[in-house]
């Protein structure tokens, strides 16, 4: 009987490996449920938890700026102005902010198995829309109590928003996960990003009462007020298709780029971490 030889070598060329993420699906759930199921441990509140400091942020920000900024349109008032915000930012913030820490959280698993690391990533990002998907409901009832009005188009635009927002986490927290591996100093730049981010983002005031063109334009580059765009275009039908295109552009780079550099990396993940 002629005996068999198995050679296993590494890839030639670069590849993304997609398919493996389909191989390796049900650890979408598993990741994900056990992350849920950890974060909300021994708490009261649980999942209300997700929709508490968007409500108390909305609050504050409109005792303290209604007087200062005008909306975009007279059919939406300044509080369902700046929560239609809040619950995309949160949906940003916890889904990057995670997805940057993961692999460094998950550190023993890695080094115990094999399986596609960008699962990781994955599993932070849909925990965070799940506690979007709570705080998204309570937004809408919101919006019915104070007669809000929501255009039938919102079936299209709330979305497209999300998406636009999951796009630019993935490619941020996947960027900042595989670099925080090597450099820990981006751990630390963390907090400051998003502080820089949040402050250039169209949650308290519109980006149509910037004055500077140039201003404008800068701000146009943070994603999060394209998909802000967009997603109070629901309430208003008003949209901005610079701010709009130019931020699903920076979406689409940061999405690439960070997939890319997330690829060539994780080879190294359980030698550096």
């Amino acid at each position: 009987m002629k005996a068999t030889r198995t050679v296993i070598e590494p890839q030639s060329n670069f590849s993304l490996r997609l398919h493996e993420l389909w191989q390796y699906r049900e650890l979408f759930y598993f990741f994900t449920w056990r992350d849920i199921k950890v974060k909300y441990k021994q708490t009261y509140l649980g999942i209300l938890w997700s929709i508490i400091q968007p409500l108390f942020l909305m609050l504050l920000f409109t005792l303290v700026f209604a007087r200062h900024f005008s909306p975009v349109s007279n059919s939406i008032d300044y509080k369902s102005f700046v929560l239609s915000a809040l619950i995309l930012w949160t949906l940003f913030y916890s889904a990057t902010s995670h997805a940057a820490e993961s692999i460094i959280t998950q550190v023993s698993i890695i080094k115990k198995i094999y399986f596609p690391r960008l699962i990781i990533i994955g599993s932070a990002i849909l925990t965070a829309l799940f506690d979007f998907f709570v705080a998204f409901i309570i937004f809408l009832l919101f919006c019915i109590f104070f007669r809000q009005h929501i255009s039938w188009q919102a079936i299209f635009l709330f979305p497209a928003g999300i998406l636009m927002i999951l796009l630019s986490a993935f490619g941020i927290g996947s960027l900042l996960a595989a670099l925080n591996v090597k450099f820990r100093d981006f751990r630390y730049a963390l907090p400051f990003l998003l502080q820089l981010l949040f402050f250039s983002s169209q949650v308290v005031y519109p980006l149509k009462d910037i004055e500077q063109p140039w201003l404008k334009q800068a701000l146009s580059l943070n994603p999060v007020n394209g998909a802000i765009e967009i997603f109070r275009g629901a309430l208003t039908l008003e949209f901005d298709l610079q701010v709009i295109f130019t931020g699903l552009f920076m979406a689409i780079v940061l999405c690439i780029s960070g997939l890319i550099y997330f690829r060539k990396t994780e080879a190294y993940f359980a030698d550096l971490a």
